[in-house]
């Protein structure tokens, strides 16, 4: 099963028996066939634990389950849409920028401080992004929303990159994250980001950058 991008904001997901999928309440615009859409309080395929995570990061909306047998054109807001197609790593993306998912995916939440540090514990005051971001790890599509449309930048050992927090979407590979600084803290109050903080990305992968800093 592969989602298939219709236009920049549409993607297309066939749905067949026996084979779930999650998406974000409201993103179905259209369908055909025998398709249900029904509300997810567990936190799609991550239960319970997944579940209060997402509470913990302020998402009181749960995810809609989608079955049966037919297809639904998933898109939301006129957000510009990203298929990104995983093959058994895993991914972290902001919760709100998640659109669809496949059910083959194992769903959770990681706290970002388990990886920044310190200074991924203050992101989410300084940046008005969460302290959790949602992970997806197995085979199968994801889809997710931006502004402005996605940009996929590398990232090498020898070559770190640096992403505006606000501007970011997701990432994937043996990475590390960490909340850095251009300015002094005096120089910082009232910066939510651009020039005031810089989310560092080191290792190897991949990180998906929306071409603007608008929060969704």
């Amino acid at each position: 099963m592969t989602f298939r991008e219709i236009n920049s904001k549409m993607v297309e997901a066939p749905v067949v028996p026996g084979r779930r999928l999650f998406s974000q309440r409201g993103a179905m615009l259209a369908y055909r066939g025998d398709v249900a859409f029904t509300p997810n309080i567990q936190g799609g395929q991550g239960g319970l634990i997944s579940m209060i995570g997402r509470r913990v990061a302020g998402e009181a909306t749960p995810l809609m389950t989608v079955e049966g047998n037919g297809t639904v054109l998933f898109g939301h807001g006129g957000h510009h849409v990203h298929v990104i197609e995983m093959t058994g790593d895993t991914l972290y993306v902001e919760a709100d920028r998640l659109l669809a998912f496949e059910g083959t995916l194992q769903q959770g939440t990681m706290f970002m401080g388990s990886q920044g540090g310190v200074m991924g514990l203050v992101r989410g005051q300084a940046t008005g992004q969460g302290l959790f971001t949602t992970t997806l790890q197995g085979h199968g599509s994801v889809a997710v929303m931006a502004h402005g449309g996605v940009f996929e930048v590398p990232v090498t050992p020898q070559r770190p990159v640096h992403v505006d927090p606000q501007a970011y979407v997701a990432h994937h590979g043996d990475i590390r994250n960490k909340l850095s600084t251009a300015l002094g803290w005096r120089e910082m109050v009232g910066r939510g980001s651009g020039e005031g903080f810089q989310l560092e990305l080191s290792g190897n992968g991949t990180v998906y950058v929306q071409a603007s800093e608008e929060k969704l």
